[in-house]
């Protein structure tokens, strides 16, 4: 039986496909060797970077940036629970209220859909400022120095809405809609049972997005909490930092030559390094549970003929 003949626009030759795999390999390379980098020197010891600089070979490993963390006790594992918690809730929030959000404007039919899209692009250039935010969470909503000052003022991003609508419009026909509407289905279960199941890929990237932006949020916790309970890995990393260096340049006030050398001794670039592994350890262990969800985005939503 004759082979079918390939279609040259999506085939290429194994000379190019070697070009591309290549490329992509010194690609990929771009992106691990710095991570590998910065793993390396989170091991090293301060004399080693001050005389070498960010080197691969350190002459020895030390783990005096680790467990100058590790000192801050249970407050490291609190910091690490509370932004968790704030992150995995906040994200589940915000897609489920995104979502169903998207939809809505996604319906042709639905007579306010271009005067809420306005709105929401409304919204995107313009905004009240630091200020007018401030007093709006802390003295009319109340949520200074609470768990919910991470949750409700971000649980709607209009960029994101009109992603996830555009998303909608583009791989969900509306013939689908459509029978569903025949058959008597109401608008609850149509998005429960038609566009859900179909919009996996677009929660995926959308809800990675929403994930990467809490866990790094460091400013929320900086300007509204207190309770050492309540604040975030990444506020508290930077407070130590912070600290840390405050001693090392103000080491003349501690009075004592013993006292100066110590200060002057405190880790700071393999803290530094160490503070960046323990930060996006968990977020490269979560990336994988959404690559497949990209690629399935780019078939999800045909309709034959």
């Amino acid at each position: 039986m004759a082979k079918p003949a390939l279609n040259k626009f999506n085939s290429i030759s194994k000379g190019w496909n070697l070009v591309f795999s290549i490329f992509g390999c010194l690609l990929s390379l771009l992106m691990i060797v710095p991570m590998v980098l910065v793993f390396i020197v989170s091991f090293s010891p301060e004399i080693s970077i001050a005389e070498r600089g960010f080197s691969f070979t350190p002459m020895y490993f030390t783990l005096e940036g680790y467990g100058y963390l590790m000192k801050m006790g249970d407050q490291i594992l609190d910091s690490y629970l509370i932004t968790i918690a704030h992150t995995f809730t906040g994200t589940l929030c915000s897609l489920t209220l995104m979502s169903m959000f998207s939809y809505v404007l996604a319906q042709r039919n639905f007579p306010a859909r271009k005067f809420m899209t306005w709105i929401l692009s409304f919204t995107m250039m313009f905004s009240g400022g630091l200020v007018p935010s401030y007093m709006l969470n802390v003295n009319y909503y109340g949520l200074y120095d609470t768990f919910w000052i991470f949750i409700l003022p971000s649980l709607v991003s209009a960029y994101n809405v009109i992603i996830l609508r555009t998303f909608i419009q583009t791989t969900i026909p509306d013939t689908l809609f459509e029978a569903a509407r025949i058959d008597g289905a109401g608008h609850f279960r149509v998005f429960t049972t038609i566009v859900l199941p179909l919009f996996k890929a677009g929660l995926a990237t959308i809800g990675l997005f929403n994930v990467v932006s809490r866990w790094n949020d460091w400013f929320t916790g900086h300007m509204y909490i207190q309770t050492p309970e309540l604040v975030p890995i990444q506020t508290l990393l930077q407070k130590i930092q912070a600290n840390i260096d405050f001693l090392k340049n103000n080491a003349a006030i501690s009075g004592t030559p013993d006292a100066m050398e110590m200060m002057r001794n405190l880790p700071t670039q393999n803290l530094r390094m160490a503070c960046t592994v323990i930060v996006v350890l968990p977020i490269l262990c979560a990336y994988p549970f959404f690559q497949r969800y990209f690629v399935s985005g780019l078939t999800v939503g045909s309709v034959k003929g």
